[in-house]
This record gives structure tokens, C-alpha cells and sequence, in this order.
């Protein structure tokens, strides 16, 4: 029923009743048999008041059903509201009345209760006359009554809105208008909400409800409607008996066209149905769901929080949680501190709870957990246990204790992933003594195969090749696909994978498994880190500083915190593109940080390629010795392992660098002797040899164009484009042969993707080859904008436009060297030809002016 306080002086109907009405007013006298079906809240009552007053107003009396016998008069008409709720005497009266067809009759009632007398009357008023059931009104009627009853015109986001909450319901529809006449503010609220009032207005309806019809819209509300047998279940009652108080239900009209609660009944009685009544309905359901062997998640989800206990409700949350260990780990680690707090002694789930904590990134309290049931004798699930420690302990970097751990839990998976552990930490006897698994005695799941072809793959990186190696672990990562966020792994395949790739040249791959392994989520949040950091780091290695920094940054966000294992890896990152890009106030800053990433993490067989990008680093701020203890472990590691030529390589490639930077010939000639020695292993190892006999001559002043070239187009051809090109450059500024130089600096633009030009010296520049080399070069150059003439009497070259960018950009006469292959000398000339040119009488106002003249680098 709608308010009269809320009728405006135009009524708003649907179609079919404003036709009604109006054939009633333009023949009152005639006859009239009709019944009104509708649940609560449609307009019955509204109707029928319209309905009395075109009767009243055309001089026809307007009779109630106690007044029944005097409807036979041609001057009356017998009006009925909500009859279902009359007596079964006065029922049958009024189908005797009917059954007489003297009688003008309109009958308005819900469908439920449905009384055998009220059925007779309908059944005999729909074989004489039309019925005029009620539904919800549809936007356009919406519209048009919230604009009568509004201030304002209504927006269409407003109609919206009150359609979804009110499904159309013209009660409910009332209360919103009403509630929104008095807030004039609500349009302004980014995301609006049913106005308290609206809700408080629902009271009575909520208070008229009998239990069994409460309950049933309370299991409805916690999203369980559907299952009829579960809610029989819990109001005790038969298939029949379920039939009844379904459709008790949906005669309130608190239900949609689909059996779910309208949103506007569903958040009045989550505000107005105390909440013991709401939990307890919740609780039994989630029990009887357990009990029946159903999902309990989204009822043990509304449950926590509420201080429930016992050891039903216990059970529901362990079961909760297993559920949701698949997708969900951080919720399932809600679930069993719930489980706990409910009654569930910590012992009997701590392992399941671990594995949770784990997984969802919590290692500490997965640790905690997993060490408790370790050490405890006859603790449930221990081998267990220990995989969740091992796993947790690989990603803080303790690799050595993860694999024993691994061992120590048993055949299967947990033997191949301490066979990782232990080749990657120096270990290979061990690895055969490890025990072969019994006949049938592990289950063949994808994770035992994927576990056995990773541990082959990294055993073939050590003592096989390259690509047999790629090959095995880029099969385990597709064999895990499938299970993807489900695993808690100590490294992925996919990392593996690419950590070979990048030590064997095989880039694409790498970058190829990495993408695959982050579309399927394989590791979960654990990993994602790990698999970001590594796309970093290809895209370092190929020169690519600006993906590298991107693909950083959204590794470190992505988690509260990174792991040691992440961190080292991340760290290196930040030191080597501050490196590549001669931003030596960055390395500075970022050294300390590096210091402490690689004390915090033990020297392994993964970890080289941070080691030797420190190793340079330490060279370039002339502070070796911190990394020279690092540097001797890795050294006994790979001895360990008779210096496997695939991972010993980039060691040996970073000390090389470091040697040279050093201005340790002796040492650099050592590095490249074990490069030589290795380049019989695959053609990347070849690259890398060759590439260092070049660098070799280089330094000494030996520039072999031809040579070099070839070396720096190898590098960048096997993905070292960064490095390619800086050999090009090196050379190029310390060879005395002109024609030399402009090949190598064309060369180094091309290995840059950037155009060919024109890189010759003035005249009067000194030669540039007798320059030191240094650590320091880097990408392509800055865009610069448009040069105008200048009142100084020249136009600035295309070449001093560029060392202009970079020298406002706030780099140093070495920095642009570095950045443009030439020598600082010459960058010092270039800046004395552009004061000639512009004028200047001084540093700071050539500044000026080139700044007025030339875009900056963005990228300086």
C-alpha cells in the first residue's frame, strides 16, 4: 500500500490498471467482476482506493465485505481488500454472492495464504470477469513517480537506482522517494545508498513475519534460497511444507521475479532483524551444509567475525578454508584462526594453516606454524609441514636448509625439490644419494612430474647443455599451468627457466615461458614478484631501461614487502640500470642497499647474475672488498659443481668488467682466459668469449674495427644489446683511425636502434684515444626538440643539440662521453663552440639560453 501522504494529485498506474479505472469511469453502472492478485507492497490497496473514488464521485455506493448481502443493488459495488486474510465463512458468502452474478464485485489479496474458500471465489470471479494482476512498475512509470513526488526532476542515475533496489515495487519505491525528498544531498554521494529512512520504513512488514517465513528469507539472504532441501533442513519441514512458506514468502513482496531478496529488503534486515537471529540462522546452515557435504564458504565467510564457537561451527571454518586454499589462500587463512578461536586445537590444523600463510605471502607465521608441528612428536601432518617450511625458507634465500628440509619430508615431489636445493647449493653427491621412490609408492600428480622435470633441468644445466636443460623446465612450467595460483612451489619452473635463459642467451624463450607462467598465475602471489623481476632483468639485458624500470616498480608494489630472494634480485636491478644509465648518484644511494641484499642472502647457484652485476658495481664506486668474500663463495660453489661453463660464464663476465674498471689487466686476462675455455660449451659462450678478447684490445689500444664490430653485433644478437653497443662505442672513442671511429659509432647507433649519422669530431677536437675506459655508457641518446638561430650569430649542429640535451639535463662532461660514445674532451669542446656560437658571457647564461633552445633528455 502506498502512503497517502505521498499521493500526488496525478496517480500514477501501469497500463492495464489506468485502462481499468478509466472503463470504470466512463460506465460506472456497468457490471464489474475482477479480481486483484498481487504481493505486498504492489498497489492493491491504492487501487481500489482510486477505484472507490470514481464509484463514490458517479453516485455508487462503495460496499465493504460486511455489507456483502446489500451488493445485489444496481447502485452498489462491493470492494475487497486483502482477502486472504478473512474468515472461511465470510469467504464463502462472498463466493455465494458471486456464484449469483447479481452482484458488481472487485476483489483485491495476496497469493498467500491461499485458503480453500478464497481459491473457490477466485476460480468463480475469473470465469466471469477479467483478473488485473498487479507487477512491478518498469522504468518509465519509475520515472514518471519520482518525478511527481521529487523536488527536483530525477536524473537518470536516480531512476536507475531506484528501479535496482526497489525492483520496481511501488511500496518500496514510496519509502525511497519519500527518504530522498528529505536528502537532497544523496545526488551528490559518489556511491549512493537506500536512505536509513527507506529501510527503518520496512519495520512493520519485517515485525508482520512469522518465524518459519523469517528464517526462509534469512537463508535467502545468506544465499542459499535456492536449496530447498538444505533450508527444509533447517525449519524441520517436509517438501510440502516448504512449498508453503516459499510462497508465504514471496507474498510479502520482499522477493524479486527470481526468488532473491529486492536490495532494499535485503539490507533492511541486515540493519533490522537482530543480528543473534541472522548468525544463528547462518550458523545452522553452515553445519547442515558441512554435515550434507556441501560448500560452506560464502556462509563461513558471513560468519566471521561473529564470535561463533564450538566444535560444529569449528569444522565449518577448517572445511572453509580448504575450499578456499585453491584461490583464496589469504581468506583461507582466515578461516582457520576462525577454526582455532571456534575450539580446533592449533596442532590438529597448523600445517593446513601454514600452507595457507604461505602461500597467501605471510612466511613468518607460516614458519611459525610449520616449525611448531615439526617439532612436535606425533603432530598430525608434519611431512607436510616441513614442504610449507622448505618452500618458505627457499624464498627467504636459506636454500641449503630448504632442501634439507625437502629431504627430510619425504619421496615424491618433496625429493626432487631438495635435488634443486641441492645443486644449487653445491652439493651434487647428495643429490645422488638421495632415495629412488618405491613402485607405486607417489602418486603421479602434475606437480611430482613437473617437480622431476625441473630438478632434471637443473641438474642438465650443470652438467649438459643448454638447451636440454631449457627444454625440461619449460615443459614442467606447461605441465603446471593448469593448477596455477594452487601450488606453493619453492621457485617456478618458468623462473628457472628464464634464469638459464638469461646464462645461456636464449632470451625469447625466457621471455616467452615468464609470460606464460604470470598469465597463469603459476606460484600465486608468492612467485609474481619473482616472474616480474625477471622480465626486468631481460629487459636490462637487451637495453630496454625504461621497461626494465616499469616492470621493477610493479614487482615491488605488487607485495607489502619482498622477500630476501626477490629483494637481492631487485636491488641488482636498481644497481645495474642506474649503471647501464651513467646515473652515478643513484648507484651511490642505492650501494648500501645491495651491501645488505647480498649479506642477507646466501650465495647460490640462482643468484649469480646479481652477484656479478654487484661485482661491477663494486668496481665502479672502488669498493671491491665488500663483495669479495661473495665473490670467493661462489667461486668453492661452482668449483663444487667442476665449474659448470653455462652459470661460471656471467661470473666471469662481470668480473672481467670489474677487472677493467679496476685497472687490473692481469686479473681481466684471467676472466678471459675462463671465457676462451668456455666458449666450446654453446655459441653463447662463444659470444661472450670472443666479445672479451675484444675488450682486451680494446683497453690496451688495439682497435680492431672489423673485429669489434663483428664481436658487438654477437652481443646484441644474443641479447646483450646494451653491452654490444657499448663495446662499439669504447672502441670507437680510443681508436686514432677516423674511418675506424665513425664505423664503430654508426655501428653503436645501430646496436641502439638509433640512426645512422655522421659522428666525426671537428677538426681541432683532440683525438679521443688515449681516454680510459669506465663502467659507465649507456642508452639511446634524448629526442630533442627544434633549435631556432640564435641574436649569436649560428645554428647549434645536430650533434651539439644532443650534447646540449644532455649537459642541461644535469649530466657530466664524462655522463654525456658515456652516453654519446665520445670522450669527455670533446664533449667540453662541443660546449665551448655552442657559448662561441650563442654568445655567452658566462656558464650560467648559456645555460639559460640552451634551455630556452633544447628539450631536455627525459630519460637523463
Amino acid at each position: 500500500m502506498i502512503p497517502h501522504t505521498l499521493t500526488s494529485s496525478r496517480l500514477i498506474l501501469d497500463g492495464p490498471t489506468q485502462r481499468f479505472l478509466d472503463t470504470v469511469e466512463s460506465e460506472p453502472l456497468a457490471p464489474v467482476t475482477v479480481a486483484i492478485p498481487a504481493p505486498g507492497g504492489y498497489g492493491k490497496t491504492t487501487v481500489l482506493g482510486e477505484l472507490a473514488r470514481i464509484y463514490d464521485a458517479a453516485g455508487v455506493r462503495v460496499l465493504g465485505p460486511a455489507d456483502a448481502r446489500a451488493a445485489t443493488d444496481p447502485t452498489a459495488v462491493l470492494v475487497v481488500d486483502d482477502a486472504q486474510q478473512l474468515s472461511a465463512p465470510v469467504l464463502a458468502e462472498l463466493t455465494a454472492l458471486a456464484a449469483t452474478g447479481a452482484a458488481r464485485m472487485v476483489v483485491a489479496y495476496r497469493p498467500w495464504p491461499r485458503p480453500v474458500e478464497l481459491t473457490s471465489l477466485v476460480d468463480l470471479l475469473g470465469s466471469s470477469g477479467p483478473q488485473l494482476p498487479l507487477g512491478p512498475w518498469d522504468r518509465s512509470t519509475v520515472a514518471a513517480y519520482l518525478s511527481d513526488h521529487l523536488a527536483l526532476p530525477p536524473v537518470p542515475s536516480m531512476i536507475d537506482f531506484a528501479c535496482a533496489q526497489t525492483g520496481g515495487v511501488p511500496k518500496f519505491l514510496a519509502h525511497i522517494a519519500t527518504a530522498l525528498a528529505d536528502a537532497p544531498g544523496w545526488l551528490e554521494q559518489d556511491e549512493p545508498q537506500v536512505p536509513r529512512a527507506a529501510l527503518a520504513a520496512l519495520r512493520p512488514d519485517l515485525d508482520r513475519l512469522d518465524h518459519e517465513v523469517e528464517s526462509y528469507l534469512l537463508a535467502v539472504e545468506a544465499g542459499v534460497g535456492r536449496h530447498a532441501e538444505l533450508v527444509a533442513d533447517l525449519l524441520g519441514n517436509d517438501a510440502d511444507a516448504m512449498r508453503d512458506v516459499m510462497e508465504a514468502a514471496r507474498a510479502t513482496g520482499l522477493l524479486g521475479a527470481d526468488g532473491s531478496l529486492l536490495p532494499i529488503a535485503r539490507r533492511a534486515m541486515s540493519m533490522l532483524v537482530p543480528a543473534e537471529r541472522r548468525i544463528v540462522v547462518r550458523q545452522r546452515l553452515a553445519e547442515l551444509q558441512r554435515q550434507r557435504g556441501g560448500p560452506v564458504l560464502d556462509l563461513a565467510k558471513s560468519l566471521l567475525g561473529t564470535g561463533v564457537g564450538g566444535a560444529g561451527i569449528a569444522a565449518v571454518f577448517q572445511t572453509a578454508a580448504i575450499e578456499a586454499m585453491a584461490t583464496q589462500p589469504a581468506l583461507a587463512a582466515r578461516m582457520y584462526t576462525a577454526a582455532v578461536a571456534a575450539g580446533t586445537p592449533v596442532v590438529a590444523l597448523a600445517a593446513g594453516w601454514a600452507r595457507a600463510a604461505a602461500r597467501s605471502g605471510d612466511l613468518d607465521r607460516a614458519l611459525r606454524l610449520a616449525d611448531q608441528t615439526i617439532a612436535t612428536d606425533g603432530a598430525p601432518h608434519r611431512a607436510e609441514a616441513a614442504e610449507v617450511a622448505a618452500a618458505a625458507l627457499a624464498h627467504r634465500g636459506q636454500l641449503g636448509r630448504s632442501a634439507e628440509l625437502y629431504r627430510w619430508a619425504g619421496p615424491g615431489f618433496p625429493a626432487s625439490f631438495a635435488a634443486i636445493g641441492l645443486l644449487g647449493t653445491g652439493h651434487p653427491a647428495d643429490v645422488e644419494a638421495l632415495p629412488e621412490p618405491k613402485a607405486d609408492s607417489v602418486p603421479p600428480t602434475l606437480l611430482a612430474g613437473a617437480a622431476a622435470l625441473m630438478a632434471d633441468g637443473v641438474r642438465e644445466s650443470v652438467t649438459g647443455s643448454t638447451t636440454a636443460a631449457m627444454s625440461r623446465l619449460v615443459r614442467a612450467s606447461a605441465l603446471l599451468e593448469p593448477a596455477g595460483q594452487a601450488l606453493l612451489l619453492p621457485d617456478s619452473p618458468a623462473a628457472l627457466a628464464a634464469l638459464v635463459g638469461l646464462h645461456g642467451g636464449e632470451l625469447a624463450l625466457a621471455e616467452s615461458v615468464l609470460e606464460r607462467a604470470s598469465g597463469a598465475e603459476l606460484g600465486g602471489a608468492l612467485l609474481a614478484p619473482r616472474h616480474r623481476l625477471l622480465q626486468a632483468w631481460i629487459a636490462m639485458t637487451r637495453g630496454k631501461l625504461a621497461l626494465a624500470r616499469e616492470q621493477l616498480v610493479v614487482a615491488a608494489r605488487s607485495v607489502r614487502v619482498l622477500e630476501p630472494r626477490d629483494w637481492l634480485f631487485a636491488v641488482a636491478l636498481e644497481v645495474g640500470i642506474a649503471r647501464r644509465n651513467s646515473d652515478l648518484a643513484t648507484l651511490r644511494r642505492t650501494w648500501s642497499q645491495a651491501c645488505e641484499a647480498v649479506m642477507r642472502h646466501p650465495v647460490d647457484l640462482f643468484t649469480v647474475l646479481p652477484l656479478s652485476e654487484f661485482t661491477v658495481a663494486a668496481a665502479r664506486l672502488r669498493d671491491q672488498s665488500r663483495v669479495r668474500p661473495h665473490l670467493d663463495e661462489a667461486r668453492r660453489l661452482l668449483a663444487s659443481l667442476d665449474n659448470p661453463p653455462l652459470w661460471s660464464t656471467a661470473l666471469h663476465w662481470g668480473c672481467l668488467h670489474a677487472a677493467i674498471i679496476a685497472e687490473q689487466p692481469a686479473a681481466a686476462r684471467d676472466h678471459a682466459a675462463v671465457l676462451a675455455a668456455n666458449a666450446k660449451h654453446c655459441a653463447y659462450c662463444a659470444v661472450l668469449a670472443e666479445a672479451a678478447t675484444c675488450w682486451l684490445a680494446v683497453v690496451a689500444g688495439h682497435v680492431d674495427a672489423n673485429r669489434v664490430e663483428a664481436a658487438a653485433r654477437g652481443l646484441h644478437d644474443a641479447g646483450l644489446c646494451w653491452d654490444g653497443a657499448r663495446l662499439a662505442g669504447q672502441a670507437a672513442i680510443r681508436t686514432s683511425d677516423r674511418k675506424a671511429m665513425v664505423g664503430l659509432l654508426n655501428c653503436a647507433r645501430v646496436l641502439q636502434g638509433r640512426p645512422v649519422k655522421p659522428a666525426v669530431p671537428p677538426a681541432s677536437a683532440p683525438t679521443p684515444a688515449a681516454h680510459r675506459p669506465h663502467a659507465r655508457g649507456v642508452p639511446p641518446v634524448a629526442s630533442v626538440a627544434s633549435v631556432a638561430e640564435t641574436g649569436g650569430g649560428g645554428v647549434l649542429s645536430e650533434r651539439e643539440r644532443e650534447v646540449a640535451a644532455l649537459v642541461i639535463a644535469g649530466l657530466t662532461y664524462k655522463q654525456v662521453g658515456d652516453r654519446l660514445f665520445i670522450s669527455a674532451k670533446t664533449v667540453e669542446h662541443h660546449v665551448a663552440r655552442m657559448r662561441q656560437k650563442l654568445g655567452s658571457t658566462s656558464r650560467a647564461e648559456l645555460f639559460d639560453q640552451l634551455r630556452q633552445l633544447v628539450r631536455p633528455n627525459p630519460e637523463a
